[in-house]
């Protein structure tokens, strides 16, 4: 069977851009964890045409009520506080879709993905995109765009960062990089950890982690 691209997994499902890329890098029959599941639009997918074994935690809950009502496993959960639960290695994949900015700790969400998960994949917005640069340096006020799409006030990106400030936190918690993928729009493409054109010109990013 031919791996499909982000770009035709997007057309078949409807996914965005971010959780197309994602679902392209998970191989059929794996046992998956998607932490901050949303409305399980990525975990249905993956459930339903790679055949993963999908469990999901989300923290709110009309959306837990949303995921179950379309046969998924998703419980109710705060990954700043309840990872601890898991037990290490249970899933072969563990994914964090544009949340980690928004958790409490950063940095002991990321090492627990990497003890439960064989594998992490986490995307999130680039505050070091030239716009949001430029936004910050000629009006002086916190940015909005379409990646960062909430008013100071009401934002739930707590810890926002930069693909180097990501970079950063991998290699404090002993992460491998495997893959990396650059996210502008609808279309990603590979990147180089030692690159530094991504910090300044990528809108968000996708890294595949694993304990070194």
């Amino acid at each position: 069977m031919n791996r499909q691209t982000p770009t035709q997994i997007a057309g078949e499902s409807g996914l965005r851009a971010d959780l197309a890329a994602i679902a392209a890098m998970i191989p059929p029959g794996t046992r998956v964890l998607d932490i901050g599941c949303g409305d399980g639009s990525l975990l249905e997918y993956l459930v339903r045409a790679k055949n993963v074994d999908g469990r999901g935690l989300e923290l709110i809950q009309q959306n837990v009520n949303h995921c179950v009502a379309r046969g998924l496993s998703v419980v109710q959960g705060d990954a700043d506080t309840d990872l601890h639960e898991y037990p290490s290695g249970v899933f072969d994949i563990a994914i964090l879709s544009q949340t980690i900015q928004a958790t409490r700790r950063p940095r002991y969400v990321l090492g627990e993905l990497l003890r439960i998960g064989t594998r992490t994949i986490v995307s999130f917005p680039n505050f070091g995109h030239w716009r949001v640069r430029l936004s910050l340096a000629l009006k002086g006020r916190m940015p909005v765009t379409k990646t960062l799409g909430h008013v100071w006030y009401d934002s739930p990106n707590i810890h926002l960062c930069t693909i180097a400030d990501f970079l950063q936190l991998a290699h404090d918690v002993d992460a491998r990089i495997e893959q990396a993928l650059t996210l502008d729009g609808s279309h990603t493409k590979p990147m180089r950890s030692d690159e530094w054109g991504p910090n300044l010109f990528a809108e968000g990013a996708i890294f595949q982690l694993a304990k070194k």
